[in-house]
């Protein structure tokens, strides 16, 4: 039972021998003095399975007189039947001219030592010329690289489209200034309220009544510019064109409007009117001072307090006036936007510029 159980862990250790691989290589079999080389170190086993590498530090020596150069790193593909393969990258250089013989590296696999093939690298100096000790060869001087057209013509165009661009930029401005704006005044102006003026128109008649006119007895004209007056003030206080329309008509509009008994002492002004200009009545001096302050009291108890004492008056705009305005604003944007897009396009180029020649 013991030989049974002998022999089968010896077919396992040997069928699980046979299944891990180790493999090293390296890229150059020689290089100058100081040159590096690469060196890898593989190992193909089962998913699962512990592998070690040996462990080097930068500046370590392999072997003497060869270096690893920086810290070895390690990565994975998979080698295809059920296998991964696990390399190991090293980065050689040397010092010293001569013909190194690498050993053999050793990978352990779940604690089982495997070692790989032995490798050589020879490292070879550079040539001295002993004859002439003294002739030294300075350092030759830059090259220029020749000038391609197919580099540079991109930038070119461009730069051409930006001066274009720009210019019709200060062609714009120019069309701009030259073209004064249009200014739109608003005008101030002070407003008489409408009973102001009829009192003042009537007050100008109670000054002038005893002048020779009304010594003839010419009330005509009096009762004439005494019922303009009135006629004014309702137009401007009520509303309807008063200028327009008959005694009666007026009569008949006011009765809307105001107080009954006003109304009638206003009807019998206006009739007394009608009989001086139309009928040849005379009236008596008292008549004609009642009728006066008749529409004197009219106006005070119709008019409107508190009404503003300027008037705005705001510009018509035409319409082209409106046109010029919407080109002159249209021009604007299209100045600023052209500008903004001229001075990225401009910061492109340099860019682009400074990258090729850097």
């Amino acid at each position: 039972m013991f030989a049974v159980l002998l022999l089968q862990t010896t077919l396992f250790a040997a069928t699980a021998s046979a299944q891990v691989s180790v493999d090293s290589e390296i890229d150059s079999v020689q290089i100058l003095v100081g040159e590096q080389t690469a060196m890898r170190v593989s190992v193909s086993v089962k998913p699962g399975q512990k592998v070690a590498f040996s462990q080097w530090q930068p500046q370590q020596m392999i072997v003497p007189g060869l270096e690893v150069v920086e810290m070895p790193r390690v990565d994975t593909t998979d080698a295809g039947n059920g296998f991964i393969k696990l390399t190991q990258h090293l980065t050689l250089t040397s010092f010293d001219d001569t013909l190194y013989l690498i050993p053999p590296q050793k990978v352990k696999v779940d604690g089982r030592e495997y070692e790989s093939k032995s490798l050589a690298l020879k490292v070879l100096t550079i040539d001295v010329d002993t004859l002439h000790p003294n002739q030294f060869f300075g350092p030759k001087d830059v090259q220029d690289n020749p000038f391609l057209w197919s580099e540079w013509s991109k930038l070119f165009w461009l730069a051409v489209l930006v001066a274009v661009l720009y210019v019709l930029c200060w062609l714009a401005w120019l069309r701009l200034k030259s073209n004064k704006p249009l200014q739109f005044k608003v005008k101030i102006v002070k407003r008489i309220p409408p009973h102001q003026k009829a009192l003042n128109e009537i007050e100008k008649l109670r000054s002038e009544k005893d002048t020779l006119a009304m010594q003839t007895s010419d009330y005509k004209a009096y009762y004439t510019q005494l019922t303009d007056t009135l006629r004014k003030y309702m137009q401007e206080r009520f509303g309807f064109n008063a200028m327009e329309m008959t005694s009666a008509e007026i009569i008949e509009r006011l009765k809307q409007e105001e107080d009954q008994s006003k109304i009638q002492e206003l009807t019998m002004l206006f009739e007394t009117a009608d009989l001086v200009k139309f009928a040849k009545y005379t009236a008596g001096m008292s008549e004609n001072d009642r009728n006066l302050v008749n529409a004197v009291d009219f106006i005070n108890t119709t008019k409107q307090d508190n009404l503003p004492t300027e008037e705005r008056i705001e510009p018509t705009i035409t319409e082209k006036q409106r046109q010029t305005l919407r080109m002159r604003l249209s021009l604007k944007w299209t100045i600023v936007v052209l500008t903004i897009a001229t001075t990225a396009l401009l910061a492109y180029v340099l860019y682009c510029l400074w990258d090729m020649m850097a």
